[in-house]
């Protein structure tokens, strides 16, 4: 394959690409979605989010609070203040300063 050719093919891919993701932005003001379907896909997010977090949170790292893992015990806390403050900007802030001061504390 020449070098024309394979950027061709690439540039062919990128824009293939671009029009399979963007066609649902574009329909997405005439596409009518049923009630149920609807208010499913509210879940998506927090679902998403879940599987991104849980297996970082529950894969050891090597420092603990006894039986307990630092992650966790930072998770926790930031689940505690995000469920207490309804802020994205404290549950982070509170969950890394918990995470990164144990962490200095143990060792």
């Amino acid at each position: 394959m020449s070098r024309p050719e394979l950027w061709l093919l690439i540039a062919g891919m990128a824009l293939l690409t671009f029009l399979l993701r963007s066609s649902f932005l574009l329909a997405a003001g005439s596409l009518k979605l049923p009630p149920l379907l609807r208010r499913s896909l509210t879940y998506v997010p927090p679902a998403v989010l879940a599987a991104i977090v849980v297996p970082a949170l529950a894969q050891p790292s090597g420092t603990a609070l006894g039986p307990v893992d630092v992650r966790l015990a930072a998770g926790a806390v930031a689940a505690v203040v995000a469920w207490r403050t309804h802020s994205i900007v404290a549950t982070f802030t509170v969950g890394m300063l918990v995470l990164w001061g144990t962490t200095w504390l143990l060792r």
